[in-house]
C-alpha cells in the first residue's frame, strides 16, 4: 500500500477530531492533529460530547488518566458517534496495569461499537484475553504472536486492532499491516503512544472506508516525521518540536522513499 494518499486525504478534508483524552499529553495529542492538517477539539464534558459529535469526523478515546466519571462521558460521546457512523478509537492506555482499569476497559469495548482498539502488546494481550501484566502505561513482555493476538482480537471485537511497538501491527478480520518505520527516541518522549492514536483518529476520519489501511498509513507517516525529526534533534528536548515540525513538512517523497509498510 502507499501511504502518501492518505496523508493527502486528511490535508484536503481536514477532518475535526473529537478528544477525551489523556490530561497528561493533551495539548501534544492537539498539536499532532494540528500539525497533520486536521482540526482537534478536546470536549470532556458530559453535557458537551454528545452535541460535538455532530461537527467531527472521529471520535478519539484515551484511557490515560482515568476516572468512573470520564468513562461516562466516553461512553455518552461514543454512543453519539456510533449514532451518526463515525470512527471511534479507543486507546486502552494502561490497561493491564490495575483492575479498575481492566474493568473500566471491557465496560466501555461493551458499551459501544469501537472501530479501532489501539494498544501496545500487553495492553492488547490483555484485552485479548491473555493474562498479563502492564507496567504502568509500559508495555511488559508478551510471551505469544502479537500478530495472532492482534487478528484474534479484531476477529472478536469485529474492528481493526493496533499494536506499537517497535514494529506496529494493524489487523482486521481479513489482513495484517506491518508497519516498520520510527525512532527508538520515541520511547523516551512522553506523549509519543497517545499522539498515535490522535494520528489514528486523524487517518480514519479523513478515509473512514479503510480503517485499517488509514491506520497504518497514519503510523507510518507519522513514524516517517519522527525519523526525519531525529535527524537534527540532540535528545527528547528536542525532538518534539522537530516531530511536529517534520510531520507540517512531510512530502510525498518523503512518505514514498521512506514508507515501510508490509502486509
Amino acid at each position: 500500500m502507499n501511504a502518501y494518499p492518505y496523508l493527502e486525504a486528511v490535508r484536503g478534508k481536514s477532518p475535526v477530531v473529537h478528544h477525551l483524552t489523556n490530561w497528561v499529553t493533551i495539548y501534544d495529542c492537539a498539536q499532532v492533529v494540528k500539525s497533520f492538517g486536521a482540526s482537534p477539539v478536546m470536549a470532556h464534558a458530559p453535557e458537551e460530547v454528545a452535541d460535538m459529535a455532530g461537527i467531527a469526523s472521529a471520535l478519539v478515546l484515551n484511557m490515560g488518566t482515568l476516572t468512573a466519571e470520564f468513562i461516562d462521558s466516553m461512553k455518552l460521546a461514543a454512543a453519539a458517534a456510533n449514532r451518526k457512523g463515525m470512527p471511534v478509537v479507543l486507546d486502552v492506555c494502561g490497561t493491564g496495569a490495575t483492575h479498575f482499569r481492566n474493568k473500566m476497559s471491557f465496560e466501555l469495548l461493551d458499551a459501544a461499537k469501537i472501530n479501532i482498539i489501539k494498544g501496545n502488546s500487553s495492553e492488547i494481550a490483555r484485552i485479548a484475553g491473555r493474562d498479563v501484566q502492564t507496567r504502568g502505561v509500559d508495555a511488559t513482555e508478551v510471551r505469544a504472536d502479537l500478530g495472532e493476538i492482534a487478528s484474534f482480537l479484531a476477529k472478536e471485537r469485529l474492528c481493526t486492532v493496533v499494536i506499537t511497538g517497535k514494529e506496529d501491527i494493524v489487523a482486521d478480520s481479513k489482513s495484517v499491516y506491518r508497519v516498520k518505520n520510527g525512532h527508538e527516541m520515541m520511547s523516551h518522549v512522553v506523549g509519543t503512544g497517545c499522539m498515535a492514536a490522535s494520528v489514528i483518529g486523524t487517518f480514519a476520519g479523513a478515509s473512514p472506508d479503510d480503517l485499517t489501511a488509514a491506520a497504518a498509513a497514519g503510523l507510518c507517516c507519522y513514524e516517517i516525521a519522527a525519523e526525519l525529526a531525529m535527524m537534527v534533534s540532540g535528545g527528547p528536548g528536542s525532538f518534539k518540536p522537530h516531530l511536529f515540525d517534520c510531520i507540517f513538512n512531510l512530502k510525498r517523497d518523503d512518505v514514498d522513499s521512506l514508507q515501510k509498510i508490509t502486509p
